[in-house]
């Protein structure tokens, strides 16, 4: 996700006060396979559907519960844990204070079925019988998606709708077991394993649909339109829809590459940024897997937000910031969607990366006016005045980079950590080992770990096949012990 803060601090304190490719994980098959049918109803600010989950245990031992994680539940009125921060209330909620909820309404295939979790956050499936290595099982699970007004993930917005993480979703497995987070407000509070998705979405006829995945089949329905969707391989599938949308597209390396924007007078050149972005990151990193890949306009509160196979970007940014987010979150598409990582404790793995990406790419396409060395030196100043700032306050300021999202007293502090040294320890690592041998090791990291959740050891391991020690220089960073 791009969050586009200003450097005036503010500082909350209190505890709170996110046929396409081959295999996903170790296994030799995925483990999830997706059959979602859904309606959006404007008139209701809903979504009705149902799930269809076939599952394979991938893991070394007996699972009894499945765990999905409910994340539209965020959005109640009482929630502990909202999903807009205190800052961005204003900029998320056009209307005035809105709510939202999901509410399961059926389980079939299993034993028994409750909501639980630290915030009405997770749906447990007793199933039936233990569920052993390798052994499948199929649960059908009917819900109500209830959107609130909002500039965000999930939500009605004035100019169409966003259903980012709207239906029950399994937990991702870790350690062999489901892992549980709530919707933390900083930061992106998601662990997702690979799956495959089909999904018949119906919308009135007059919308457009964006999302994950590539349309099968489009067909009218008097007054609807029914869309059919499949995406294999990919870590979640998101959905954006518009009654204003218009689209550009073209072919790259055999990649189909879409727009879809409603507010934007420099659409065609925007576009070219997003085609420059994705031509420089397949050559950078490695080849993109999947067949399509599709930047949407959206009504957001913060600059843009990474799904697979689909970027969206808050279309009333300045043109500096626009172009800026379409570049880090179409380096996300490596760095989040194919090479995922763990977004509730090591954010900086895959924000870090993805602002490093875009530096690289506007070191290489001078035409943009943009310096890389002045965007790595505005993060080390960013980064001491975090340092200063919360020293003073605090008696001193917590430098660590891995740690929970919950841990985190600010937007502001997360935006320093995950982004600003983030950026500046890729930074480092690349003055340190050298140009080619830190383009040699992003390589093998993405080779290596793709579909793959890749952990800070793994992104180590990848610059030591490529012939260079970094373990020590990461620990330095990630501990807080290192003086940056």
């Amino acid at each position: 996700m791009k969050k586009w803060l200003c450097r005036v601090l503010v500082i909350v304190c209190g505890a709170a006060c996110l046929p396409f490719a081959s295999a996903c994980q170790k296994e030799k098959k995925i483990a999830a396979n997706y059959e979602i049918v859904a309606e959006y109803s404007p008139e209701l600010s809903t979504v009705a559907g149902t799930v269809k989950l076939e599952f394979t245990n991938p893991t070394e031992r007996a699972l009894e519960t499945l765990k999905f994680n409910l994340y539209p539940n965020a959005y109640r009125e009482n929630a502990l844990y909202k999903a807009v921060s205190s800052s961005y209330q204003k900029a998320a909620y056009y209307n005035g204070k809105s709510y939202g909820s999901i509410t399961v309404l059926s389980v079939s295939g299993a034993k028994s079925w409750s909501v639980g979790g630290e915030d009405k956050n997770i749906l447990l499936v007793e199933l039936e019988k233990a569920l052993y290595p390798d052994e499948k099982t199929v649960v059908d699970i009917g819900f109500l998606t209830k959107l609130a007004s909002v500039n965000h993930r999930t939500g009605v917005t004035k100019n169409g709708v966003n259903l980012g993480n709207f239906f029950p979703i399994l937990c991702g497995l870790k350690d062999g077991a489901f892992y549980e987070s709530v919707y933390y407000s900083d930061g992106d509070p998601f662990y997702s394993n690979c799956a495959n998705y089909e999904m018949n979405f119906v919308l009135p006829k007059d919308y457009v649909l964006a999302s994950t995945g590539k349309v099968k089949a489009e067909k009218s329905l008097e007054s609807k339109k029914e869309y059919t969707v499949y995406a294999t391989n990919v870590r979640d599938f998101a959905v954006f829809a518009s009654e204003k949308y218009a689209v550009l597209e073209k072919k790259i390396g055999g990649v189909k590459v879409k727009y879809y924007y409603y507010s934007d007078e420099n659409a065609e050149a925007h576009f070219e940024t997003v085609g420059k972005a994705f031509e420089y990151f397949s050559e950078s990193f490695g080849e993109y897997p999947y067949s399509e890949y599709t930047v949407a306009q959206a009504d957001f509160c913060y600059g843009g937000m990474e799904y697979p196979a689909i970027t969206i970007v808050n279309p009333f940014l300045t043109e500096k910031e626009y172009t800026h987010t379409l570049v880090h979150e179409t380096a996300h598409q490596w760095w989040y969607a194919v090479v995922g990582s763990d977004q509730t404790t090591n954010a900086w793995q895959d924000e870090g990366l993805a602002e490093y990406s875009a530096k690289l790419f506007f070191d290489a396409h001078g035409e943009y006016g943009v310096s890389g060395k002045e965007l790595v030196a505005d993060s080390l100043a960013a980064v001491r005045e975090y340092y200063r700032t919360y020293g003073s306050v605090f008696g001193e300021a917590d430098t660590r980079m891995t740690r929970n999202l919950s841990e985190y007293l600010s937007e502001y502090e997360y935006r320093s950590i995950a982004y600003d040294k983030g950026m500046v320890l890729f930074d480092t690592l690349r003055q340190s080992v050298g140009k080619k041998k830190f383009s040699a090791a992003l390589k093998r990291y993405y080779k290596d770990n793709k579909f793959k959740i890749a952990t800070p050891a793994n992104l180590v391991a990848a610059f030591e096949r490529a012939g260079v020690d970094v373990a020590g220089l990461v620990e330095s960073f990630t501990s807080g012990k290192g003086i940056v």
